[in-house]
């Protein structure tokens, strides 16, 4: 016999307690049963559905007889001499009896949400003190790497040796003759800040990660993403070194040539940062605001537009950040520092001096920062034009919220370039407009994943 036994609301953070029911199965017994505190509920739910599957396992009845839920009051027309628990009742009635709910799928550990954004505030961090450590060009002055770490020198002794060894290298060589000792000490004291903090990155993202998956607290998606992040993290610190080493190699023997990181892997340091970034935020949203369990995804007409534009201006924040690297790894900001012209001209006359022409794109500074102006212009309209947008879509307050937000990050970046490039790239400025991107990449991100959270449809 089949016997459906409840559907009820529950409300947040409450115990469910439903009454003593008392079922009549003809046939094989009569018995009370008490199925108090049968749910528990940590959050709000529109309804929550529960059967209770009952059969004979002597075989399955085609008609049902008869099917009543009594009350304590009428106990004494049933002659019920007891009261049984539920356990009782089906061990004793050969009953097999089975709950299926469609209440939602399990969900991971607000802990892990607040985990992952912590994570991605540490990286953001790691993103402008590299700025910064690139624009005060101290990245150059520590020229051995070690997994754990170097060794901070703790005497007079043990930094003269570091000063020997960076004597030793093109920077010193062809650009750095006449630093002082305390002047390395403070170029290097930059390098191993942001070293360190690389690596307390590594820690921050592996324990917890290790900790969290032996104790079950990461579904099986969540794993996954969690695999990737630290994967990430293990090839950020790699690159960063690989990267560094491109600046120790001596290839620099032209009249020109300056002592530097290669910008193409520059750019894919940052590249990885910002991935890495991305992803950890969106992780952190997926927790903390996740998507409801008991809903399907679907298109909605509306909302296709906001969706497409929002996804172009996440990457067209990403790509014009990693053309940014370029700039900085050529010091394109320094050739023309006009606005909006880039000296009389608005097409200057060297933007393909260099063979073959695809070469300009990455190693040509004046190509490079005009590039880099046409990418950021082109986000500026398209972050614009999602604002506009967005007052014409049904959207929730969070995602309008994240729209104006966007747009004005967006001009609010778009004048820190100008400003840098008109005054001839201060660290201050420019390590604001590099954090700038990071910020307007996190408005896109939590944009994008609002406009998703309007597509679930409860079932």
């Amino acid at each position: 016999m089949i016997l459906e036994c409840f559907k009820q609301k529950v409300n947040k953070h409450c115990v469910n307690k439903l009454p003593s029911l008392f079922i009549s199965i003809p046939n094989s017994c009569t018995a009370m049963l008490n199925l108090s505190r049968l749910c528990r509920c940590k959050q709000s739910l529109s309804a929550v559905q529960s059967k209770l599957l009952v059969s004979s396992r002597n075989g399955f009845s085609n008609s049902i007889i008869s099917r009543q839920i009594i009350t304590t009051t009428k106990m004494h027309r049933y002659n019920i001499l007891g009261r049984f628990s539920l356990s009782s009742t089906i061990k004793s009635n050969s009953i097999i009896m089975r709950f299926c709910s469609s209440t939602p799928k399990p969900k991971t550990s607000r802990a892990v949400g607040y985990w992952l954004l912590g994570c991605s505030g540490m990286v953001f961090t790691a993103v402008v003190l590299g700025g910064v450590t690139r624009l005060t060009e101290s990245g150059l002055s520590m020229v051995t790497w070690r997994l754990l770490g170097e060794k901070m020198p703790t005497n007079e002794e043990e930094w003269q040796k570091e000063f020997e060894k960076y004597q030793q290298y093109p920077e010193f060589k062809y650009k750095n003759q006449n630093i002082t000792f305390s002047d390395f000490k403070w170029i290097w004291y930059m390098e191993f800040a942001h070293r360190t903090w690389g690596r307390a990155i590594g820690a921050a993202m592996f324990l917890p990660a290790a900790y969290f998956w032996y104790r079950g607290m990461l579904l099986p998606d969540m794993k996954i993403r969690v695999a990737v992040y630290c994967g990430l993290v293990a090839a950020q610190g790699l690159m960063g070194w690989y990267m560094v080493k491109s600046g120790l190699e001596d290839r620099f023997h032209g009249p020109s040539d300056v002592p530097r990181v290669s910008q193409y892997r520059l750019a894919a340091h940052l590249s990885l940062a910002f991935i890495l970034y991305a992803g950890l935020l969106g992780g952190a949203l997926r927790v903390l605001r996740p998507f409801p369990a008991a809903a399907t995804l679907q298109k909605i007409k509306e909302l296709k537009s906001i969706t497409g534009l929002a996804h172009a201006v996440k990457a067209m924040t990403f790509i014009t950040a990693v053309s940014g690297a370029f700039v900085a790894g050529l010091d394109a900001g320094l050739v023309y520092n006009s606005f909006p012209k880039m000296g009389d001209n608005w097409l200057p006359d060297d933007i393909l001096a260099f063979s073959p022409t695809i070469k300009n794109f990455t190693e040509n500074p004046t190509t490079v920062q005009f590039d880099h102006r046409v990418l950021g212009a082109s986000t500026l309209a398209a972050a614009s034009t999602l604002w506009l947008l967005s007052r014409r879509r049904p959207l929730s307050p969070g995602a309008r919220a994240a729209a104006r937000a966007l747009a004005a990050m967006a001009w609010m970046q778009a004048g820190l370039g100008v400003a840098t490039l008109l005054c001839y790239v201060p660290t201050a400025l420019a390590a604001s407009h590099q954090a700038g991107s990071l910020v307007l990449l996190s408005l896109a991100v939590w944009l994008t994943h609002e406009v998703k959270l309007l597509k679930y449809i409860p079932k």
